[in-house]
């Protein structure tokens, strides 16, 4: 990520600090949200774990992990502090209630790029792919088109973390959902990958693309590229 904050800087400034500047807000209201819609949810169904420690807050400073916010900006993947939550405190029972406070974290995220991408599906600014800026094309851009990078660089940092925070591994949001959800004998062998699910991920981060399983490429990708297809409607 960071690498490709110094190609933009090298191609036109106003592009450096339209996507630098996103990606910051996208990042600390999609984290900050993502996070208060755990806490929040929690409190609704009875526990009040979260609320007592003042995680629900909107105040970006009291959900950002430290290392895990830095390594969002240099390596392009990171989390936010988790939310406490004691599952057998929650109204719908440990697994339905856990899988409610789980999604409710994503499905924020998609809530985040509905809105971002509003103005961009109703025509009033462009649509304008971060990964995929031309060099030679901002020669023309104007006010609306940095602001439209703006956006869309938002709504994409936000269904990237709702697809990724959708997969069911620990410890991602999804695989409390997924095994809340499913019927038991679905949910058993998910649940069974607990304890190997961080090591499952950071395999398919690094290890998966130098033997040739692009993952990410392959499945995640093209669901985040749909995703943002069907809301800016580009």
């Amino acid at each position: 990520m960071f690498r490709y904050y110094l190609d933009l800087l090298e191609i036109d400034f106003f592009l450096f600090l339209a996507f630098a500047g996103a990606v910051t807000a996208a990042l600390l209201l999609g984290i900050a949200f993502h996070e208060f819609c755990h806490a929040l949810s929690a409190s609704y169904l009875g526990d009040d774990t979260a609320r007592r420690l003042g995680r629900v807050s909107l105040n970006p400073l009291v959900h950002l992990d430290p290392f895990g916010t830095l390594l969002l900006f240099f390596a392009g993947f990171g989390w936010g502090k988790p939310v406490p939550v004691n599952a057998y405190a929650l109204r719908n029972g440990p697994r339905t209630g856990m899988a409610i406070v789980a999604a409710a974290g994503p499905v924020s995220n998609l809530a985040v790029a509905t809105l971002l991408a509003l103005p961009i599906r109703l025509g009033i600014t462009p649509w304008h792919n971060p990964f995929l800026i031309s060099p030679f094309a901002v020669d023309a851009w104007g006010f609306n088109d940095y602001f439209g990078l703006f956006l869309s660089a938002g709504v994409l940092l936000n269904c990237i973390l709702a697809v990724f925070n959708f997969l069911p591994l620990a410890p991602l949001d999804g695989f409390r959902v997924w095994v809340g959800l499913l019927p038991e004998e679905l949910a058993r062998p998910i649940a069974q990958t607990e304890r190997y699910g961080i090591l499952i991920l950071m395999g398919l981060f690094f290890i998966g693309p130098a033997i040739g399983i692009d993952f990410f490429g392959r499945v995640v990708r093209p669901l985040v590229e749909g995703l943002a297809t069907g809301l800016t409607g580009v």
